[in-house]
C-alpha cells in the first residue's frame, strides 16, 4: 500500500484529488473534500500519516458511494484483520486513520459548532 502514484507520496495525491473536488465538485462533495482535509491536516501536526486505505475510504466517501460511518467500520474492520501490526509506524498510522475518521465525523455533523463567540461570551 505505500505505493507511488505518478511518482508522488499516496498521501499527496490523493490530497490533490480533495483539492479537485473543492474547486470543481459539488457543494456537498466540496464540503466532504473540505472535512477531509481538515481531518488529515490535524494528524500531520503530529507528524501522523494516514494509510492509503484511509484515503480512499476518504474518496468513497466524498463521492457518496460510501457514509463516513461506513468509513469507520471499515478502518476498525481492517486493523482488527491486521494483528501483525505491531511496530510503532503501524500504530501511529492506524491511530492517525481512526482519529481523523471521527474527526470527520464530527465535523461532518451539522449541530458542530466551533466558534470563539461561544468562548468569549462563557
Amino acid at each position: 500500500m505505500n505505493q507511488k502514484k505518478n511518482g508522488q507520496n499516496p498521501s499527496n495525491f490523493m490530497m490533490k484529488e480533495f483539492e479537485y473536488y473543492i474547486k470543481q465538485g459539488e457543494p456537498s462533495r466540496k464540503e466532504k473534500a473540505q472535512i477531509w482535509q481538515i481531518s488529515i491536516g490535524l494528524q500531520d501536526v503530529d507528524r501522523l500519516k494516514p494509510s492509503e486505505y484511509l484515503l480512499e475510504n476518504a474518496k468513497e466517501n466524498i463521492e457518496e458511494n460510501i457514509t463516513i460511518d461506513e468509513v469507520q467500520r471499515l478502518i476498525d474492520s481492517y486493523y482488527k484483520q491486521q494483528p501483525n501490526r505491531q511496530n510503532i509506524e503501524n500504530k501511529r498510522t492506524e491511530e492517525a486513520d481512526k482519529v481523523s475518521a471521527r474527526i470527520a465525523e464530527i465535523l461532518s455533523d451539522n449541530t458542530f459548532s466551533f466558534s470563539p463567540v461561544e468562548y468569549i461570551n462563557s
